[in-house]
């Protein structure tokens, strides 16, 4: 991606919320091919949230754009290179890429260094703990003992954990409830944490589960399959926070 200068920001209107692209091979009438794709829950709670979401694939320079949102989400998707955090890839550790690593760490360092409003899920979470110096366990079973943050079915199946949230967090103002549960399916988690985050939240094994960024007005990342169920709590508070960024109808 080129550009001659720095990226405008979009006029006043519904907040734009950019939603990292993954790719995936598919079959098309009958030809086979790579596409780049957003969970479609994804954009369907922003949208209905009143946003306008769009697709950022991730390519150099995709940072430029960050000028022209109002929110970002960064979503599942495969592992993160463990030489990012200093260590060498377990036989279970299943990477993106160089390419989609650089691209989707840049795109969060812009965020945050601009104050953009961050949901992130599953990999996202990942990342922002990444991006702060933290490492992660790279096959989870090895730490747990067992397979209930990811269990090996035959058929895809989330697991299921309650949480306990930390009074007065983003997250225990966005869930709302006593016994909050969350639909969980990573076999990758928090080691250490990073520098300039808080964890807010924990399953009952003390897997981390929320972090949030510390002197930042909303950059939010949870382990949990967010999109996969039909709880659109946190697509809402995103969408809130973006509108609060948003520039303001003239």
């Amino acid at each position: 991606m080129k550009s001659n200068g720095p990226v405008p920001r979009r006029p006043a209107g519904h907040p734009v919320i950019g939603i990292c692209a993954r790719t995936a091979p598919v079959t098309l009438q009958g030809t086979g091919m790579t596409v780049s794709l957003a969970l479609q829950s994804h954009v369907d709670f922003l949208a209905a949230a009143g946003c306008t979401p769009v697709l950022l694939p991730l390519l150099p320079g995709a940072e430029r754009f960050v000028g022209r949102l109002d929110g970002l989400l960064v979503p599942g998707g495969p592992d993160l290179d463990p030489a990012l955090y200093g260590e060498t890839a377990h036989p279970r550790t299943r990477q993106g890429g160089p390419t989609m690593d650089a691209a989707e760490m840049a795109l969060v360092r812009e965020a945050l260094d601009t104050g953009l409003p961050i949901l992130g899920i599953c990999r996202g979470m990942q990342l922002l703990n990444v991006h702060f110096g933290g490492t992660l366990h790279q096959h989870l079973p090895d730490v747990t003992g067992d397979d209930a943050h990811c269990p090996e079915t035959e058929a895809y199946t989330l697991g299921l954990h309650s949480l306990r949230l930390e009074p007065g967090s983003h997250i225990a103002g966005i869930l709302r409830e006593d016994d909050p549960e969350a639909a969980c399916r990573h076999h990758q988690a928090i080691d250490r944490l990073g520098a300039g985050l808080v964890a807010t939240a924990w399953a009952g094994d003390g897997v981390i589960e929320v972090v949030e960024a510390i002197d930042h007005p909303f950059a939010v990342g949870v382990q949990w399959e967010a999109g996969q169920t039909d709880d659109e709590r946190l697509h809402r508070a995103l969408a809130e926070a973006a509108g609060r960024a948003a520039p303001s109808p003239a």
